[in-house]
């Protein structure tokens, strides 16, 4: 049993799940700064962005299953699907019983925020599937960087603000450019580390259709993007001195990551450890990111 749940988690993608938590802070923060904080819709926002990243993980790793992009020879964290702990079926049934509790718990956002929280959360659903499953899968056509930029990002932060304050904000828009681009940053990795995979099977990221150092500069410059925000953000009349603190963060950590990607990506085991570290790091960066973020608002 404990196999069979440590399988789940696995799948659930623990050391990338801060994409899902940091816009909700940053949102949070900016409408507890506008006088709008709501406690239960920051709440409800947030268990509703874990269930559907959670879903949308579980419905990539079905579909790439299916398609054949997921194979036993993978280089990120082993699935429960490839060591036989989990079937298609469950795997199915679990991004579908996701997706279903986040629609659920969405019906309380639905009736406070109207028809602007319909259109996200039942965009963020059927992206979620789409993004590796229909006809014309996003991340095979390389638009999965738009999808986790956009949804991940401004549409997140100003959806947290917008389902408290019930007004659409300037300053959770900008921050989630932001949060769109450490998101980006952390897809890349992701996505550097299964270029040569992902280019046999069909898969066909930025980085398989542009290249090696294509993806090194998407990660260097969306570090750099989330960098500099804060600092347009300052120059609107009203913002908090605090901002320069993730923008300071990022500064001064970015020659550390400049040259984390190596020249070119193999299919070993020791570079797809690196690379899952790297992955494990960005994501923490985002959430530090975000705490910093929020602080400014917050102090």
């Amino acid at each position: 049993m404990n196999e069979i749940l440590a399988a789940w988690w696995s799948a659930a993608r623990p050391k990338t799940l801060w994409a899902g938590v940091a816009p909700v802070l940053m949102g949070t923060a900016v409408a507890r700064a506008e006088g709008g904080l709501h406690v239960p819709a920051a709440a409800a926002a947030l268990v509703c962005a874990l269930l559907i990243q959670v879903g949308t993980n579980l419905a990539n790793d079905y579909f790439d299953a299916r398609k054949g992009a997921d194979t036993a020879e993978r280089l990120g964290p082993r699935r429960g699907l490839h060591q036989g702990l989990l079937t298609l079926a469950q795997v199915r049934m679990g991004f579908l019983v996701c997706f279903g509790l986040a629609i659920l718990l969405g019906a309380y956002l639905l009736a406070r925020g109207g028809w602007p929280i319909l259109w996200i959360g039942l965009s963020s659903v059927a992206l979620g599937v789409l993004y590796t499953g229909g006809p014309a899968p996003l991340a095979y056509l390389g638009l999965g960087d738009l999808f986790a930029f956009a949804w991940f990002g401004p549409i997140a932060v100003a959806g947290t603000t917008y389902v408290q304050t019930l007004a659409w904000s300037t300053p959770a828009l900008l921050g989630g450019l932001a949060a769109g681009c450490l998101s980006v940053a952390i897809l890349t990795v992701n996505n550097y580390r299964d270029l040569e995979q992902d280019r046999a099977a069909g898969k066909h990221t930025l980085a398989v259709r542009f290249g090696p150092d294509f993806a090194r500069w998407e990660f260097r410059l969306a570090l750099l993007a989330a960098a500099l925000l804060p600092l347009l953000l300052l120059l609107r009349p009203g913002q908090p001195q605090g901002l320069l603190a993730p923008s300071l963060l990022l500064l001064a950590l970015l020659p550390l990551f400049w040259r984390t990607l190596p020249a070119q990506p193999r299919r070993d085991a020791r570079f797809g450890e690196a690379m899952n570290r790297l992955l494990a790091l960005t994501g923490k960066l985002e959430l530090l990111y975000a705490l910093l973020f929020s602080a400014a608002y917050w102090l």
